[in-house]
């Protein structure tokens, strides 16, 4: 699972294995660990409309409906966006997707990445 924030935007990037796990056993979480703590973030199922995001505990956790990820590892949806008002009257955007290989190699393992979509038109 890749996360990455930028401003008030919070994407994450699902592979193959990590859309399959989320639709069957409804969470994920990767931690990253730091000299002096821990940084989680997660992805569950939950009862929830739309996207939703909480940060606590050095957690960032990103909630999703059920019933928005039903079948979701075997359909063609490539992922769910929503944009939340925070408590100080701004916005954060949330973006949930699947992770696609990149058109070029980045030295990165990307065997259970989702095939690019660009790179079957050509």
């Amino acid at each position: 699972m890749k996360i990455r924030i930028r401003g008030n935007s919070v994407r994450y990037r699902l592979t193959k294995n990590e859309v399959e796990q989320l639709c069957t056993k409804g969470s994920i979480e990767e931690i990253t660990n730091f000299p002096n703590l821990d940084f989680a973030y997660e992805v569950k199922v939950a009862t929830t409309e739309q996207l939703n995001i909480h940060f606590a505990n050095n957690k960032i956790s990103l909630e999703i409906s059920d019933s928005l990820i039903e079948n979701w590892e075997t359909n063609n949806r490539v992922g769910f966006s929503h944009t939340l008002v925070t408590s100080n009257g701004k916005t954060i955007d949330i973006l949930l997707e699947k992770d696609f290989t990149c058109l070029e190699d980045r030295g990165e393992d990307e065997s259970n990445n989702y095939p690019n979509p660009k790179s079957l038109a050509l």
